[in-house]
């Protein structure tokens, strides 16, 4: 499990080194919703080429070795509203909310963690306490201190009899009836019963606000690629199995923001949905599962860190044939939270949409492979699928040609795994200042290929011709990566401005390299026998390669 960091100390810092912002904050800011600053809008941008590398230009074979077949879509973030009719957004894509009247706090139930005190155990004359938390073991240690602190004052008495905790969805049936406080400090209201809160940020298409123009802002980005299905495949030359990736802007109204850019009412998600025969859905279910949870561990992430959790019957949504959360150790918890969902949605939404738009036909398969190898050995009579359909095949014959396609839906946000990743490299020490007193510093170890910066050039003086070698190689450097030209203050100042922005490389030049062409490169993760980053003489000319090597997949 990753050390605790203090989150507020980690979102100013965050904050300071040009990494995320509150978005609008000379107004106050809005909640829900986070700017990328310099460093953070590079930092968000490796992750997600990354993952396009990876995972849509360049996946893994398959499970029986096979390439795969991935192909990506931009779609607009506002849709015919009858999309998210047929996904099932526009009935059921709702939260409970419980509302205090007295303050006007609005909190997702679930979120409302409380439990009742009473002198024998009982629901007679019990009194409830309530607490903000994503559950009943980070609610425990927070309602314990709440009621220590109420004994104290003698506002309750002391010894009182704890229950366990539930939230305001789950109360048992002998609770009903007593009254749950606001959880919010200084607060002495009484929480609402729980109400439906649809997560769909409304709009209108056009001058005039009615219904007949209602639109949604999207709450996830898949809906696209099922609408774009027979497009995709009227476009190219693709064959089952495949996939559609997109990467993109989702909105949700989530009722309490919170966690940093954990929760979100806009926020970034990177999806692939995965085409495949039904027969072999659970193959692939299991391939991608395996594979994404591999891939984090590539980009820097302890392993130890990330627990796949395969949902539970009562967890499953609607449409899921079986799910995997891709859960990470975030140190604003004391249990794992979902870092990515690997869904096998089973057939359910090219099913939806073909029912309410009237184009059954367009979303389903036809294995022409298959038929037409079937009919050239004659297990078919006739090379025509329209006149052989007109024989009556049953059910079970025509969908052995015509079928729709299972789906496997490998879902991660990208803001999240931004986080995880300052999360995991976030590392704060102490070391010894010019004077040999004790200082704290903080270094960020992202891995090569996600760091915002990939190397900085430090000139050792300004003097010597060693500016216009640093420059040189800078400008050669720029066009193929992010890099930092640094000529001011002390080199172990400058060292110590770049580990704390994560970079990874630092390249000084010295008088070798006025009489010899060698720079020195310093590599943060590289540590020496003296305790320090390990620095080694490399010809200039061969810095180019050694950087690209670095930040390359495999590399």
């Amino acid at each position: 499990m990753p050390a605790k960091i203090d989150m507020a100390k980690f979102a100013k810092f965050c904050k300071d080194n040009g990494f995320i912002f509150q978005s609008s904050e000379i107004y106050g800011g809005i909640n829900g919703f986070w700017d990328y600053g310099p460093l953070g809008v590079e930092l968000k941008n490796n992750i997600k080429q990354a993952w396009w590398t990876d995972m849509v230009r360049n996946p893994p074979p398959g499970p029986d070795g096979q390439e795969i077949r991935m192909v990506g879509l931009d779609c607009s973030i506002i849709m015919n509203p009858n999309v998210w009719v047929a996904s099932g957004h526009v009935a059921g894509f709702a939260d409970p909310m419980v509302k205090c009247p007295k303050c006007g706090a609005s909190i997702r139930a679930d979120k409302v963690q409380f439990r009742l005190l009473s002198k024998d155990g009982t629901t007679s004359e019990a009194v409830a306490l309530s607490c903000e938390a994503d559950n009943a073991t980070d609610a425990e240690p927070i309602l314990k201190d709440k009621y220590a602190k109420l004994a104290k004052k003698k506002v309750l008495p002391g010894g009182l009899q704890e229950s366990p905790v539930h939230n305001a969805t789950a109360v048992p049936a002998d609770w009903k009836g007593i009254p749950v406080p606001c959880p919010m400090d200084g607060c002495d209201g009484q929480l609402s019963e729980p109400r439906a809160f649809n997560l769909m940020f409304e709009s209108n298409a056009g001058a005039v606000q009615s219904d007949d123009n209602k639109v949604y802002l999207r709450p996830e980005t898949a809906q696209g690629i099922f609408a774009n299905y027979r497009n995709v495949l009227n476009s190219t030359r693709l064959k089952l199995p495949f996939g559609i990736a997109q990467t993109g802007k989702a909105f949700r109204n989530e009722v309490n923001p919170r966690n940093f850019i954990f929760r979100s009412r806009e926020f970034e998600q990177m999806e692939i949905e995965f085409f495949c025969h039904p027969d072999e859905s659970m193959k692939w279910y299991q391939y991608w599962r395996d594979l994404r949870k591999a891939w984090y561990s590539t980009l820097g992430i302890q392993s130890a860190n990330l627990i796949p959790r395969e949902q539970g019957k009562e967890e499953l949504a609607h449409y899921s044939i079986g799910t995997t959360d891709i859960e990470y150790m975030f140190p604003f918890s004391d249990e794992p939270q979902e870092l990515e969902g690997v869904a096998h949605r089973g057939a359910f939404d090219l099913t939806a949409h073909a029912k309410l738009s009237g184009k059954a036909d367009d979303l389903a398969y036809f294995d022409e492979e298959r038929w037409n190898n079937d009919g050239q050995s004659g297990a078919v009579p006739t090379r025509s699928f329209k006149e052989w359909l007109k024989s009556n095949p049953s059910a079970a014959d025509i969908g052995k040609y015509k079928f729709v396609p299972h789906v496997i839906e490998p879902s991660a946000g990208a803001d999240r795994f931004t986080l995880a990743v300052l999360c995991e490299a976030y590392h704060e020490d102490q070391v010894p200042d010019a004077k040999g007193k004790m200082e704290e510093r903080i270094v960020m170890r992202f891995h090569p290929r996600l760091a915002p910066i990939k190397a900085a050039i430090f000139p050792l003086v300004n003097k010597d011709g060693m500016p216009e070698k640093a420059t040189a190689l800078y400008r050669e450097l720029k066009p193929l990566m992010n890099v930092f030209f640094d000529d001011k203050g002390a080199v172990g100042r400058r060292y110590r401005r770049q580990d704390e922005i994560g970079t990874p490389f630092c390249i000084t030049i010295d008088g070798d390299t006025v009489s010899g062409d060698v720079v020195t490169i310093r590599d943060r993760d590289v540590i020496g026998p003296d305790g320090k980053p390990q620095q080694r003489k490399v010809n200039i000319k061969d810095v180019k390669a050694e950087l690209l090597k670095a930040i390359t997949p495999g590399g």
